[in-house]
């Protein structure tokens, strides 16, 4: 998701817009908010959703599944990404909308523990066969009940395009040294091997949480993700390590360029790969979209090899203030079929359904790909902003990995600061 976190001015307004100030006095906020009428006909009145699908695609995609809804009136409130994040918290506890948009696991049991969400077990009784069970455990709170609904998911992966690749004669690697092999080629023949942005503070996470899956294993991971490791630990260290080596073949300059710019350069064949979502595909024209494929990340230690990935669930929740409970339930519902995941998915190209009931023979050769490399994973993280707690997320990681993109020999003392930082938020 991703499309997240820093707060620039300009997000400053439009959070105001979206979180309490009228749109009248922002200013600057013209797409802040977008209404979808459904046809009310039997008494559930209006529903209103809180968004963060505020680029293009996502937002025509949520759009048009809303249209097929007619169990009442609804209306989106759509929120820069970025914004709607890092003022998710204020939002929940003022008056927030019937149904925001949020994603699995962690991040959902953070603010249902704190009762900003409503129990929808109820829902999971008629959706619950829908989904798998590894999809449920990422709907379920600590205290074992409901309180999200899947929607969409997308694999993390390096991609690049397949006619550059052909032409240069270029092959997946399988290693980190055949990866750092395949950089130092790109660089000989002129291209820039890795697209890399990080002026929205979230992408650098994703390339953390790869080299620290693949040098350290999926356990270490998500426990120092928990702040039960020390980022001071040697095995941390290395990581970062293991990332100056790579930082020579990024695109220079990543905390001035946004993720979609980067994408732009990959799709204009002017760097040979990019290490993102699978959302990066919203960025090539639709004609050049076939022409794009992915490799997973290279194995670092063999006693981990490739099996954990990245695989973000996106979905919806029910606020703890809803006022529309019952029409807010009834639009879950509506969210949980196979065949409204299908709009989706046909309409974003980055994204996969999260329903077993839906179809994916109508996905396209990249979405197949990317349900394929799911499939294979042994273990599934939801990224670093989603499998921590928000406050450390924001205001310790996204300037931390920021300062060592832009000072990457600085480790020690980064090290020591994050983990001073950790140590007084999980107490």
């Amino acid at each position: 998701m991703d499309q997240r976190m820093p707060i620039s001015r300009r997000h400053l307004l439009l959070g105001a817009a979206a979180f309490g100030v009228p749109a009248v006095l922002v200013g600057c906020g013209s797409d802040s908010t977008s209404t979808a009428p459904g046809r009310s006909s039997n008494g559930l009145g209006t529903v209103t959703i809180g968004s963060n699908a505020s680029d293009e695609i996502p937002k025509k995609s949520l759009e048009t599944v809303l249209k097929g809804f007619t169990q009442a009136t609804t209306k989106i409130n759509t929120v820069d990404h970025n914004t709607f994040q890092e003022n998710i918290n204020r939002y929940l506890k003022g008056t927030p909308d019937d149904v925001f948009t949020w994603f699995a696991g962690y991040r959902m049991q953070f603010f249902a523990e704190q009762g900003l969400a409503t129990d929808i077990s109820d829902v999971w009784q008629e959706i619950g066969g829908d989904y798998t069970q590894a999809f449920k455990d990422q709907s379920t709170g600590v205290d074992g009940k409901q309180y999200f609904v899947p929607f969409t998911y997308y694999p993390w992966a390096v991609f690049y395009r397949k006619s550059v690749w052909q032409s240069k004669g270029y092959e997946p690697p399988k290693t980190l040294d055949e990866l750092t092999a395949l950089a130092r080629k790109m660089k000989a023949d002129g291209l820039i091997p890795f697209a890399f942005a990080d002026k929205d503070g979230w992408p650098a996470m994703g390339t953390f949480d790869i080299l620290n899956m693949r040098t350290n294993g999926y356990d270490f991971h998500i426990s120092l993700m928990a702040g039960k490791e020390s980022w001071t630990d040697p095995r941390v260290k290395q990581v970062f390590d293991t990332w100056r080596g790579l930082m020579e073949y990024h695109q220079p300059a990543a905390l001035g360029r946004t993720w979609q710019e980067a994408g732009q350069s990959l799709a204009q064949k002017k760097t040979g790969m990019m290490l993102l979502g699978m959302f990066v595909a919203q960025q090539f024209p639709e004609a050049d979209r076939d022409d794009i494929d992915f490799f997973t990340f290279p194995e670092i230690n063999p006693a981990y090899g490739t099996d954990s990935i990245d695989a973000p669930i996106d979905g919806y929740m029910i606020s703890a203030k809803a006022r529309n409970v019952d029409g807010a339930k009834a639009l879950l519902k509506h969210l949980a079929k196979g065949s409204s995941q299908n709009e989706a998915t046909k309409l974003d190209p980055g994204t996969l359904a999260a329903s077993s009931k839906a179809d994916t023979g109508g996905y396209s050769a990249l979405q197949k790909r990317g349900a394929e490399l799911v499939s294979q994973a042994t273990h599934l993280a939801q990224f670093l902003d989603r499998d921590t707690r928000p406050d450390f997320a924001s205001t310790v990681m996204i300037p931390s990995l920021q300062s060592f993109v832009g000072k990457p020999d600085e480790i020690d003392s980064l090290l020591v600061s994050i983990e001073k930082q950790k140590a007084n938020i999980f107490r």
